[in-house]
C-alpha cells in the first residue's frame, strides 16, 4: 500500500485566507511510502505578522515562538524541495495548498507537487455515514490518537497521515486491492460519494 511516496501537508496560520492577509506560522509535511511515515519537515515559521490572540488560545502558538522561529524565506524552499513533485494530501486539502501556493509565489517560486488528495473528502466516500468529518471527530471515531497537542502541525499531520493509510486500508480489505496508490484516491475524490461502492465493485470485483 502507497508504495510511492504521497506527502501528508498541515499548516498552522494567522487566519482563513492569504487574500485576506493570513501567513503560516507553523509547518509538517510528513512523507508516507510502504505503508508508514518515513521522513517528516517540520518547522515553525516566521513571517514578521502579529499572531492573533485567538490564534495562540487555539494553537499554543505565541509571538515569542514565530519571532525566534525561521524565517519564511528560508523555511518555504526547503518545504517544497522537501514535497518535490509527489502527491501532496491535507485534510481539507484546498486551505493548506492555497497556503503552499500564496507562500511559494511570494518568494517567486512554483510547487511542483504531483496532485493533490484530500483526506476529508476521502474520508465522507470510504467512512459513510458519520456525523463529522473533522480531523478530531474523524479520530476519535477510528482510534487514531493524537501524539501531541491538535491544532499544532506535526500532531495534525501524525493523525492526518494515520487517516490516510486506514483509508487504504479499508478499501484495500473490502474491494481486495492489492496496492493502493494516488491516482486511484484521486478518482475517488473526484467522483460523487454515491458512485464510489459501484466504481470499486466494478473496478476490482468484489465489496
Amino acid at each position: 500500500m502507497y508504495r510511492q511516496p504521497i506527502v501528508m501537508l498541515d499548516f498552522e496560520t494567522t487566519g482563513l485566507s492569504p487574500a485576506m492577509g493570513a501567513r503560516i506560522t507553523e509547518v509538517a509535511a510528513l512523507r508516507i511510502e510502504g505503508g508508514r511515515i518515513v521522513d517528516r519537515f517540520v518547522s515553525l515559521v516566521n513571517c514578521g505578522v502579529e499572531v492573533p490572540a485567538f490564534i495562540t488560545s487555539l494553537t499554543g502558538i505565541t509571538q515569542q515562538m514565530v519571532d525566534s522561529a525561521p524565517d519564511v524565506s528560508k523555511v518555504v524552499p526547503a518545504l517544497l524541495g522537501f514535497i518535490g513533485e509527489h502527491p501532496l494530501s491535507a485534510h481539507n486539502a484546498s486551505f493548506d495548498e492555497k497556503f503552499l501556493v500564496a507562500e511559494s509565489r511570494a518568494l517567486g517560486l512554483q510547487p511542483r507537487h504531483g496532485g493533490t488528495l484530500c483526506s476529508l473528502k476521502l474520508s465522507r466516500r470510504i467512512f459513510p455515514g458519520l456525523p463529522s468529518y473533522k480531523l478530531g471527530a474523524l479520530s476519535s471515531r477510528l482510534g487514531i490518537r493524537f501524539s501531541g497537542n491538535a491544532h499544532r502541525a506535526e500532531a495534525d499531520a501524525e493523525v492526518s497521515a494515520d487517516l490516510l493509510l486506514q483509508i487504504g486500508s479499508r478499501i484495500a480489505r473490502q474491494y481486495g486491492v492489492a496496492e493502493i496508490d494516488a491516482g486511484l484516491l484521486a478518482r475517488i475524490g473526484a467522483m460523487p460519494a454515491a458512485k464510489v461502492p459501484a466504481y470499486l465493485q466494478r473496478t476490482f470485483g468484489q465489496g
